[in-house]
This record gives C-alpha cells, sequence and structure tokens, in this order.
C-alpha cells in the first residue's frame, strides 16, 4: 500500500525491452537505503518490484499490461519520475490508500497559473467519470490528489507550490499524459450499484404491477 505522498523525484539511468514489457533502472539514491529484492515501490504511481538492487539503484521489471495502462512505455534516458516506497502498518498515512494499479491515463487539458497555485484540468475517458466527485480524491502519477470539480469528460485539481516543487507535476506541460487510479472504495461502491440496478428495477416492476405502490 502507499499513501500517495511522494517521496521524491528520481531520474531513470537505463530502459531495456525484454520479453513481455520493460526493464527500468532508477537512480533511487537514498531511497534505495535498505530497500530489499522483492520490495515494492511505486513509480509514477505504478507499484513496480524491485527484482535488483545496487547502491544508489534499482532495476524494475514491467509487463504488458501495466505498460498499456500507464505512462512507462514513454519513459526514456534522463526522464524523472515519482518515488514512494511502500509503507507499512504503523506508519503515519498523510495522504489516502493508494493501491499503485493504475486505471487508465489522462492528459493534461488545461493548467492556469494562479499567484500561489496551480489548476490543472486533465481529460480522461468519459466511463472513468462516474468515479469522480467533487472533494473526493485521485492519484496523479503517484501524487494525492482532492478532485476540485467535475465535468462528462474532465476533472481539474490545484496544485500548492509543495506539490510542484517535490513532483514531477510541477515539470507537466499541456497534452502530457498522467496516470489516473481512482479512489477504490467509489468505484467498488459505484459498481456494486450498476450490479445491482437491474434487479432492483424488476423488482420495483413486480411490486408495482402489483399495486404495491398505486
Amino acid at each position: 500500500m502507499f499513501t500517495g505522498i511522494v517521496q521524491g523525484i528520481r531520474k531513470i539511468s537505463a530502459v531495456e525491452d525484454i520479453e513481455g514489457g520493460r526493464r527500468l533502472r532508477i537512480q533511487l539514491e537514498d531511497l534505495a537505503e535498505k530497500l530489499q529484492q522483492g520490495a515494492s515501490v511505486a513509480v509514477n504511481g505504478v507499484c513496480l518490484t524491485a527484482i535488483k538492487i545496487e547502491v544508489g539503484s534499482a532495476e524494475f521489471d514491467i509487463i504488458q499490461e501495466s505498460l498499456d495502462r500507464s505512462n512507462l512505455g514513454t519513459l526514456v534516458i534522463g526522464d524523472s519520475v515519482d518515488i514512494e516506497r511502500a509503507c507499512y502498518f504503523g506508519d503515519e498515512v498523510g495522504g489516502h490508500q493508494v493501491t499503485g494499479h493504475i486505471d487508465c491515463t489522462g492528459k493534461i487539458d488545461e493548467i492556469r497559473k494562479t499567484p500561489n497555485n496551480r489548476d490543472v484540468v486533465v481529460y480522461c475517458e468519459e466511463e472513468w467519470g462516474n468515479y469522480l466527485i467533487p472533494k473526493g480524491w485521485i492519484a496523479i502519477d503517484g501524487v494525492s490528489l482532492t478532485v476540485v470539480d467535475v465535468g462528462n469528460n474532465w476533472f481539474s485539481i490545484s496544485l500548492i507550490p509543495e506539490t510542484l516543487e517535490k513532483t514531477v507535476l510541477g515539470k507537466k506541460t499541456k497534452g502530457d499524459i498522467v496516470n489516473l487510479e481512482f479512489d477504490h472504495t467509489t468505484k467498488v461502491i459505484v459498481r456494486t450499484v450498476e450490479r445491482m440496478l437491474p434487479e432492483i428495477k424488476i423488482q420495483m416492476l413486480k411490486e408495482i404491477k402489483n399495486n404495491k405502490y398505486i
């Protein structure tokens, strides 16, 4: 589990296409301290397993499913990524419960600079709109953020100076692709209601037919 509180921005030092996916080497620097092989690390919000650890760096394999659902397939040597190591029971959870399982990608459609913050509008496929509510949360490239406003196929967020400085979101421009993870609880509720709704409608029609609502 992760919290959506990014611990640092680190650079890609090697990229290798392998059978069934891709391998990345990331210069984790101090974040590699006490990292063990097999540990989980969120890279731009994607939960990856450290398969090889060297002094100050680690390697991660990415399966095709993760490449298809995220922006990790576009990374090249020298690119910067958000890094968060997995949290443990007893750790302070300063953000939200983030799984590291990306739902889809979004596209930055508009960036509005304000005196202290930066407002960002992100486009996503309309099918994901049911999981967005104002004041709810979403993880973008691994950063836990509050949703400000919602449309049919877009939503907006507001980035404070701390977020702009400490995450890759501060370098994003219009047209950039970002990883999106929606609130797991909201997804469960929405999908449960969608699954049960046809049955509820049938039951109501039966009761109406039996004059229970007349």
